[in-house]
Protein backbone atom coordinates (compact mmCIF):
# COMPACT_ATOMS: atom_id res chain seq x y z
CA UNK A 1 0.00 0.00 0.00
CA UNK A 2 2.74 2.29 0.96
CA UNK A 3 4.50 1.71 -2.69
CA UNK A 4 1.22 2.45 -4.02
CA UNK A 5 0.43 5.55 -2.31
CA UNK A 6 3.96 6.64 -3.76
CA UNK A 7 3.50 5.56 -7.62
CA UNK A 8 6.65 3.46 -7.42
CA UNK A 9 8.97 6.27 -6.53
CA UNK A 10 11.26 7.08 -3.43
CA UNK A 11 12.64 3.94 -1.47
CA UNK A 12 10.70 1.56 1.35
CA UNK A 13 12.80 -0.58 2.92
CA UNK A 14 10.96 -3.60 4.22
CA UNK A 15 12.17 -5.77 7.53
CA UNK A 16 11.22 -8.67 9.16
CA UNK A 17 13.08 -11.60 11.37
CA UNK A 18 10.52 -14.18 10.26
CA UNK A 19 11.15 -15.78 7.17
CA UNK A 20 7.85 -16.87 6.27
CA UNK A 21 6.84 -13.34 6.32
CA UNK A 22 9.37 -12.35 4.15
CA UNK A 23 8.80 -15.14 1.95
CA UNK A 24 5.03 -14.32 1.47
CA UNK A 25 6.13 -10.20 1.39
CA UNK A 26 8.04 -10.89 -1.73
CA UNK A 27 5.71 -12.46 -3.61
CA UNK A 28 2.85 -9.61 -2.85
CA UNK A 29 5.46 -7.14 -4.07
CA UNK A 30 6.07 -9.28 -7.38
CA UNK A 31 2.39 -9.45 -7.91
CA UNK A 32 1.43 -5.82 -7.23
CA UNK A 33 4.76 -4.89 -9.45
CA UNK A 34 5.94 -2.99 -6.56
CA UNK A 35 9.49 -2.21 -7.83
CA UNK A 36 10.50 0.48 -4.86
CA UNK A 37 10.60 -1.62 -2.33
CA UNK A 38 14.15 -3.81 -0.68
CA UNK A 39 13.47 -6.57 1.14
CA UNK A 40 15.56 -7.52 4.04
CA UNK A 41 15.53 -9.56 7.18
CA UNK A 42 17.22 -8.38 10.52
CA UNK A 43 16.97 -8.05 13.82
CA UNK A 44 14.91 -4.23 13.99
CA UNK A 45 17.67 -2.95 16.43
CA UNK A 46 20.57 -4.47 14.61
CA UNK A 47 19.08 -2.93 11.11
CA UNK A 48 18.76 0.08 12.56
CA UNK A 49 22.57 0.40 14.15
CA UNK A 50 23.58 -0.41 10.67
CA UNK A 51 22.27 2.79 9.13
CA UNK A 52 22.96 4.72 11.50
CA UNK A 53 26.35 3.84 11.24
CA UNK A 54 25.79 4.94 7.39
CA UNK A 55 24.24 8.20 8.32
CA UNK A 56 21.28 7.04 7.08
CA UNK A 57 18.06 9.00 7.72
CA UNK A 58 14.86 8.07 6.83
CA UNK A 59 11.42 10.34 6.45
CA UNK A 60 8.96 7.82 7.45
CA UNK A 61 9.00 4.87 9.45
CA UNK A 62 6.46 1.81 10.34
CA UNK A 63 7.63 0.13 13.56
CA UNK A 64 4.97 -3.06 13.57
CA UNK A 65 6.92 -4.17 16.98
CA UNK A 66 6.76 -7.86 18.58
CA UNK A 67 3.40 -8.17 20.60
CA UNK A 68 1.49 -10.62 22.54
CA UNK A 69 -1.05 -10.42 20.48
CA UNK A 70 -4.25 -9.85 22.65
CA UNK A 71 -5.85 -8.27 19.51
CA UNK A 72 -6.42 -11.41 17.35
CA UNK A 73 -7.69 -13.79 20.19
CA UNK A 74 -10.94 -14.01 18.08
CA UNK A 75 -9.10 -15.36 15.03
CA UNK A 76 -5.64 -16.73 17.20
CA UNK A 77 -7.45 -18.46 20.65
CA UNK A 78 -4.42 -20.19 21.19
CA UNK A 79 -2.30 -16.49 22.18
CA UNK A 80 -4.15 -17.33 25.53
CA UNK A 81 -1.95 -20.38 26.00
CA UNK A 82 1.14 -17.98 26.02
CA UNK A 83 0.13 -14.61 27.81
CA UNK A 84 1.39 -13.99 30.73
CA UNK A 85 2.30 -10.60 32.40
CA UNK A 86 5.95 -11.71 31.96
CA UNK A 87 5.62 -12.17 28.17
CA UNK A 88 4.16 -8.53 28.55
CA UNK A 89 6.77 -7.25 30.06
CA UNK A 90 9.51 -8.75 27.97
CA UNK A 91 8.35 -7.78 25.01
CA UNK A 92 7.57 -4.26 26.12
CA UNK A 93 11.53 -4.36 26.70
CA UNK A 94 11.93 -5.18 22.98
CA UNK A 95 9.35 -2.80 22.14
CA UNK A 96 11.39 0.21 23.51
CA UNK A 97 14.09 -0.81 21.99
CA UNK A 98 12.85 -1.03 18.80
CA UNK A 99 11.23 2.32 19.09
CA UNK A 100 14.40 4.38 20.23
CA UNK A 101 16.54 2.46 17.25
CA UNK A 102 13.88 3.35 14.90
CA UNK A 103 14.16 7.28 16.08
CA UNK A 104 17.91 7.05 15.64
CA UNK A 105 17.75 6.60 11.96
CA UNK A 106 14.83 9.37 11.70
CA UNK A 107 15.20 12.18 10.32
CA UNK A 108 14.26 15.83 12.19
CA UNK A 109 10.24 16.22 11.31
CA UNK A 110 10.29 13.08 10.11
CA UNK A 111 7.26 10.50 11.23
CA UNK A 112 7.87 7.44 13.33
CA UNK A 113 4.07 4.98 13.48
CA UNK A 114 4.46 2.80 16.54
CA UNK A 115 1.73 -0.16 15.70
CA UNK A 116 0.67 -2.96 17.83
CA UNK A 117 -2.44 -5.63 17.85
CA UNK A 118 -2.32 -6.11 21.55
CA UNK A 119 -4.71 -4.07 23.82
CA UNK A 120 -1.54 -4.25 26.96
CA UNK A 121 -0.99 -0.66 27.85
CA UNK A 122 2.34 -1.74 29.12
CA UNK A 123 3.24 -2.74 25.02
CA UNK A 124 1.24 0.71 24.01
CA UNK A 125 0.78 3.88 25.97
CA UNK A 126 3.67 3.35 28.61
CA UNK A 127 5.78 2.56 25.56
CA UNK A 128 4.47 5.78 24.21
CA UNK A 129 5.08 7.77 27.21
CA UNK A 130 8.64 6.78 28.00
CA UNK A 131 9.29 7.88 24.24
CA UNK A 132 7.83 11.28 25.13
CA UNK A 133 9.27 11.36 28.16
CA UNK A 134 13.15 10.81 26.70
CA UNK A 135 12.65 11.92 23.04
CA UNK A 136 11.62 15.33 21.41
CA UNK A 137 8.39 14.06 19.99
CA UNK A 138 5.04 15.08 19.51
CA UNK A 139 1.79 12.61 18.99
CA UNK A 140 0.02 13.40 15.14
CA UNK A 141 -3.88 12.41 15.48
CA UNK A 142 -4.74 9.52 12.87
CA UNK A 143 -7.48 9.72 10.97
CA UNK A 144 -9.03 6.57 9.52
CA UNK A 145 -12.11 4.82 8.01
CA UNK A 146 -12.64 2.89 11.48
CA UNK A 147 -14.26 3.29 14.71
CA UNK A 148 -11.02 4.73 16.75
CA UNK A 149 -10.90 5.14 20.71
CA UNK A 150 -8.55 7.30 22.43
CA UNK A 151 -5.60 5.98 23.93
CA UNK A 152 -5.72 6.12 27.87
CA UNK A 153 -4.26 8.86 29.90
CA UNK A 154 -3.98 6.62 33.32
CA UNK A 155 -2.98 3.46 34.09
CA UNK A 156 -2.65 1.38 37.43
CA UNK A 157 -2.49 4.51 39.40
CA UNK A 158 -0.19 6.34 36.91
CA UNK A 159 -1.24 9.29 35.06
CA UNK A 160 0.27 9.63 31.92
CA UNK A 161 0.34 12.73 29.16
CA UNK A 162 -3.14 13.88 28.04
CA UNK A 163 -1.69 14.04 24.23
CA UNK A 164 -1.72 10.27 24.47
CA UNK A 165 -5.69 10.74 23.81
CA UNK A 166 -4.49 11.15 20.09
CA UNK A 167 -2.93 7.75 19.60
CA UNK A 168 -5.83 5.12 18.07
CA UNK A 169 -7.17 2.03 19.99
CA UNK A 170 -9.38 -0.55 17.43
CA UNK A 171 -11.81 -2.45 19.56
CA UNK A 172 -12.36 -5.60 17.29
CA UNK A 173 -16.10 -5.31 18.96
CA UNK A 174 -16.10 -1.55 16.90
CA UNK A 175 -15.27 -2.55 13.19
CA UNK A 176 -15.53 -6.65 13.24
CA UNK A 177 -11.64 -6.64 12.97
CA UNK A 178 -8.44 -7.57 15.12
CA UNK A 179 -7.85 -5.07 17.90
CA UNK A 180 -4.97 -2.57 16.98
CA UNK A 181 -2.63 0.01 18.48
CA UNK A 182 -1.53 3.23 16.28
CA UNK A 183 0.43 6.14 17.63
CA UNK A 184 2.00 8.79 14.93
CA UNK A 185 4.42 10.50 16.09
CA UNK A 186 6.79 13.52 14.83
CA UNK A 187 10.18 13.96 15.72
CA UNK A 188 10.41 17.78 16.25
CA UNK A 189 13.89 18.13 17.74
CA UNK A 190 17.24 16.57 18.64
CA UNK A 191 18.10 13.16 20.14
CA UNK A 192 17.58 13.12 23.86
CA UNK A 193 15.78 15.63 26.03
CA UNK A 194 17.89 17.15 28.71
CA UNK A 195 16.20 16.22 31.89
Amino acid sequence: QAAMYMQNSGTIIANDKDIERISILSANLEKIGATNVIVVRHDGVQLCEKLKKLNFKADKILADVPCSGEGNLRSSPKTLLTWNIKVIQRLSRIQRKIAESALSVLKEGGELLYSTCTHSPEENELNIQYLLDNYNLKIEKINLPLKCREGITAWRGQKLNQELKKCCRIWPQDNNTEGFFLCKMKKVGGEKCKK
